[in-house]
């Protein structure tokens, strides 16, 4: 056959994907034949594949208008569909003179032809559905960028100065009313900090970027980074009773600020949900070779359904009186627990309820 081509047929519409010319037929890809004119427009009806050795001898196609606009004689259309069976158009070819072609043979070579575009259609759908995909991703990427940004700066910052304007009244203004304010401001602050720091790091998580440290050996620090954060956590509920248990004997391998993020996360979990007239008490100790970390609170058993789900994001009770937060707190906590090459654990009894923390006391030979 001097000419081939695959086309693009729809009701109205006849385009050439690509074609193969060897009697100067004149279609390149991307050329259109109004469609009423063509064959391919009753195949894309029928939906039947056509084959026509001689126009002339033809007794269906003799008289009819496309092998005379075209001046054609023989003439063959099989008809392509996609691989959830919607018609996409026609593999097709002409000639000039009389051909066999409507032979078992070339019968079952064009469909055999016409199974293989099937599949590269379908394979060019999901490059353009993935490159689609990636483009969105890549715009959600940027997005992401901007918001850690504005979470970085553009929120911190204005939290730090509502935190230093607290601490400005607290120590100038000796009026109950403006104290109780100021420290209510001030508290507020340390609560909208934890809640960007969770969802900072959720969102470097979802990156890729994970949980990063600097880790450098600790002792003493340590000691005032405790304090610090129960101090914190006080002047959110200046009535919860913290008993703070400490024995650091050796230097701890970690770091500091992330141990202090992952402390008022659960220590916080503890003032919330604990019971207000029990203390919470808080254990800090080096064994030989492991720091453990304990934060105990009495009151009810955490139900057992709950505690699988407990260091999951965004996962609150959903039969807790307690909905405060956005959930993001214990899986952060757990995220630095396993940065640390450790382990984030709990133990819920009815009486009370236990975290732990351990982690290796020492670098970790790679």
């Amino acid at each position: 056959m001097g000419f081939a081509a695959i086309a693009r047929v729809t009701d109205n519409r006849w385009i050439a994907c690509a074609a193969k010319d060897q009697i100067s037929f004149g279609l390149k890809p991307g050329d259109e034949l109004k469609v009423e004119t063509t064959i391919c427009h009753e195949v894309q009806k029928h939906r039947k594949a056509v084959y026509i050795d001689d126009v002339s001898k033809d007794p269906a196609y003799f008289d009819h208008h496309t092998p005379k606009i075209y001046d054609i004689q023989s003439y063959i259309s099989v008809p392509l569909y996609r691989k959830d069976g919607e018609f996409f158009g026609t593999l097709c070819a002409i000639d000039a003179s009389p051909q066999k072609i409507n032979t078992p043979e070339v019968a079952g070579m064009f469909q055999l032809f016409a199974e293989l575009i099937s599949f590269h259609l379908d394979a060019v759908d999901k490059i353009t559905r993935a490159e689609e995909k990636l483009k969105e991703e890549q715009e959600v990427a940027e997005l992401r960028d901007q918001f850690i940004a504005i979470l970085g700066h553009d929120l911190k910052n204005p939290i730090a100065t509502v935190r230093m304007s607290a601490d400005i009244l607290l120590k100038m203004s000796k009026e109950e009313l403006t104290q109780k304010q100021a420290a209510m401001i001030k508290s507020t602050s340390f609560r909208m900090q934890t809640l960007i720091d969770n969802v900072l790091d959720f969102a470097k998580g979802k990156m890729g970027e994970g949980i990063v440290l600097n880790r450098k050996s600790h002792n003493g620090t340590l000691v005032t980074m405790f304090e610090k954060v129960i101090n914190e956590i006080k002047i959110n509920s200046a009535e919860r009773k913290i008993i703070f248990n400490i024995a650091l004997e050796e230097e701890v391998y970690c770091d500091k600020d992330r141990l202090g993020q992952l402390f008022g996360n659960l220590l916080s979990n503890a003032d919330q949900h604990g019971d207000f007239k029990a203390p919470v008490e808080v254990t800090a100790v080096t064994s030989k070779n492991h720091f453990v970390l304990k934060v105990t609170n009495k009151g009810e058993k955490i139900p057992e359904d709950s505690l699988v789900h407990l260091f999951e994001p965004f996962y609150r009770d959903p039969n807790g009186e307690n909905k405060k937060g956005l959930g993001l707190g214990l899986y952060i906590a757990s995220e630095i627990a396993k940065a640390h090459n450790g382990t984030l654990q709990v133990k819920s009894t009815e009486q009370e309820t236990t975290f732990s923390l351990q982690i290796p006391l020492k670098k970790q030979k790679s």
